[in-house]
């Protein structure tokens, strides 16, 4: 077993209360069959492959949302990416062609939008547009959550909510791990709750949250992240 393989089994073990583990659960409603979660970790292994050897950069935030990795099995990368429905976002620059969908497109509780093209996640279109407008090599980056999985509130699966220091605590163990893959990269946290938590085990370099008004002072932290790394 390769080690990308081992670290996505050590992934699918996970599981905890009102945590949805994309690369193990499956959900009657809103998953296109059963064969959604081996869809993800199909995603999820091709784009580390083409990664873990040229790592520079692994962009941290706090926890998949479900917008987000939650379908696509990729951190801050929806599905809508993957299915190539993006106008400025090209799969081929993620796994290195088109995707497959896991919602359930013929789900009526979902919008026309999303049944139609998949779900669309505001931060992953300003991250992935940042790593082009920057002219980094999307193969040189690795985005990632130091709760590698999707937490969300006791109102329904398609929300999101702040993971519990527990889980963030739990997740470190999987980003070492990553980190252990992608040997030579530099950690830059997303968000001050990213950075709250590196912080105390040495990790520096932080980057505005694109969310919330954030996507101005995000794009510039890239700028200047590349001045000086």
């Amino acid at each position: 077993m390769s080690d990308i393989k081992r670290f996505i089994e050590e992934l699918k073990m996970y599981s905890g209360n009102m945590v949805f583990n994309p690369w193990r659960d499956y959900d009657v409603v809103y998953d296109i069959s059963k064969d959604a979660p081996a869809i993800r970790c199909f995603h999820l292994e091709t784009y580390l492959r083409l990664r873990t050897t040229k790592t520079r950069y692994i962009f941290l935030a706090e926890a998949l949302g479900y917008q987000g990795g939650h379908f696509s099995g990729i951190a801050m990368t929806s599905e809508r990416i993957l299915l190539g429905f993006h106008p400025s976002i090209n799969p081929t620059m993620v796994i290195g062609k088109s995707g497959q969908r896991t919602s359930n497109a013929t789900c009526t509780l979902l919008k026309k939008s999303v049944q139609e093209r998949g779900f669309n996640e505001p931060t992953a279109t300003i991250v992935w547009q940042a790593i082009i407008d920057n002219d980094i090599r999307p193969e040189e980056v690795v985005l990632w959550n130091i709760f590698p999985f999707h937490p969300y509130k006791s109102g329904g699966l398609l929300t999101n909510r702040t993971p519990t220091d527990i889980e963030l605590e739990k997740g470190l163990m999987y980003l070492d791990s990553l980190r252990r893959l992608c040997s030579n990269a530099k950690v830059v946290c997303i968000g001050q709750k990213s950075f709250e938590t590196m912080d105390s085990v040495g990790v520096k370099s932080v980057l505005r949250h694109p969310a919330n008004g954030g996507a101005a002072e995000f794009r510039k932290g890239i700028k200047e992240l590349l001045a000086t790394y």
